[in-house]
């Protein structure tokens, strides 16, 4: 049959995230704004899953990538390095900190290829230094490292797990530091719990060790700051330190799964350098998100010496590839990201002590904490997150069917401002809350603007009959 006389879709032609759902859409975008195909402008307080932290519109960027494509658009890291790719390499190991020097860098093209590349980086690693039976990976419940099935397994999310888990090996998860839902009493402080949560791991290397189920244990996966699974629960700073013990202490590699929390977004260059000084340093670092602020696919891999000497000394080869690692005009986009980073100071803007963006966050947000609808406002940077209870005193959440952070989420964008809605924080199924994750460019009067059009939103949809 003819094209032109094939029956109209019903549905879109491009496979979108719900059936159920019309989307808007997007046109153009500037600064912190973005508008639709019907002129509607809406404030990206999100910025977009966390991704855009320099802004929409930067025409640097799109320059950038027109000249490397002009020069040379790809070639295979088969055959080729590129210029771009060593550049950047050199340059993003110099921003990751001191203990990644005489590192390398494996370029891929998103979060979810970067955290299957570490896992079986970690595995390889262990191998060449000896040590074939250590195959697992320890993760957390309530966690989130991506949507290929290694990173799946590894991932604690119980709505996005569900259906694929015959489909996977898993490993043990422990529990997550959460201060608003601690299970530990709290009666000795947070730090306390910290050390609880993290001597967690130690029990669970201990039963790999031993012959259980799970092989033994070749590294551990966290992200330092919780990301959307939990929105933006910031650990006690005793944890990593104690993971960061554990892992030497037992040979494991620590790898840090900054996704979201990397190039910026807690107001240090990465999570884990709130830290402080040799404190929680990973031995594999994962990157994407900010690392392009959505200007073009990208993820990365930072690995410190420790690890890249094991297989250069070793095997001498990585057993691992994608065709676009390492794409030339990904790479150049990248590069030109972090040049604006540093030219405009963003991360210095992002911290939560500036008087800027991140500041405006931490200190406006607190006006949410006297709408009885919110339990819990949490974060760093310009990552946070606000929660959702029905009672506040039991911290009891709403029912799941009622969609509350959904329905705040469409509330918020009728008021022109884009949030990213959550569920399932409480137990993998309920739970409702709200990420926030603007532009590093925001000023403090669109943070201003933004929190009160939130607050009406919360206050509709509580105000509304639950289903």
């Amino acid at each position: 049959m003819e094209l032109s006389k094939l029956p109209p879709l019903t549905h879109p032609a491009a496979f979108p995230r719900s059936f159920r759902k019309v989307y808007p859409a997007a046109v153009r975008g500037e600064g912190v704004y973005l508008w639709d195909a019907d002129g509607l402008r809406f404030l990206d307080f999100s910025g977009s899953a966390a991704v855009n932290f320099i802004g929409h519109g930067v025409r640097e960027i799109g320059a950038a990538m027109a000249a490397q494509t002009d020069q040379l658009e790809f070639v295979h890291s088969s055959q080729f390095t590129t210029p771009a790719a060593e550049a950047f390499a050199a340059e993003l190991l110099d921003f990751a900190g001191p203990h990644f020097a005489g590192g390398c860098v494996y370029f891929c093209s998103g979060g979810s290829e970067a955290v299957e590349t570490a896992l079986k980086l970690a595995r390889q690693y262990q191998v060449e230094i000896g040590h074939p039976e250590r195959v697992a990976v320890l993760s957390r419940t309530q966690s989130y490292h991506g949507s290929t099935l290694g990173a799946l397994a590894a991932s604690g999310n119980r709505r996005r797990r569900e259906m694929y888990l015959p489909m996977v090996r898993e490993f043990a998860h422990i529990g997550v530091p959460h201060c608003y839902r601690c299970q530990y009493s709290c009666a000795l402080g947070c730090d306390d719990c910290g050390l609880k949560y993290a001597n967690e791991l130690e029990r669970a290397i201990l039963e790999a060790g031993a012959g259980a189920p799970n092989a033994a244990a070749a590294g551990f996966l966290c992200e330092p700051v919780s990301g959307a699974t939990l929105g933006a629960s910031v650990p006690p700073q005793s944890y990593l330190q104690r993971i960061r013990e554990i892992c030497s202490l037992h040979g494991l590699l620590m790898i840090a799964d900054e996704v979201m929390t990397g190039m910026g977004r807690t107001g240090r260059n990465f999570a884990f350098h709130h830290c402080g000084h040799a404190c929680g340093i990973p031995d594999i670092l994962v990157t994407a998100k900010g690392l392009s602020s959505g200007y073009a696919p990208l993820g990365a891999v930072i690995a410190s010496a420790k690890v890249v000497d094991a297989i250069a000394n070793g095997s001498g080869a990585f057993l691992h590839g994608f065709t676009y690692n390492a794409h030339p005009v990904s790479v150049a986009a990248g590069r030109a990201v972090l040049r604006i980073m540093r030219e405009e100071d963003l991360v210095a803007r992002a911290n939560s002590d500036s008087g800027e963006a991140g500041g405006a966050m931490k200190s406006t947000l607190q006006q949410l904490w006297q709408l009885a609808a919110v339990g819990d406002v949490r974060g760093i940077g310009l990552l946070w997150g606000v929660e959702f209870v029905a009672d506040r005193t039991s911290k009891r959440p709403f029912a799941p069917a009622a969609n509350f952070a959904p329905r705040v989420g469409a509330a918020a964008a009728r008021r022109g401002l884009l949030v990213y809605p959550m569920q399932g924080s409480v137990d993998g199924n309920a739970g409702d809350h709200l990420l926030l994750a603007p532009p590093a460019v925001i000023t403090p009067e669109q943070v201003n603007w933004a929190v009160q059009q939130l607050a009406e939103a919360i206050e509709e949809v509580a105000g509304e009959k639950e289903p």
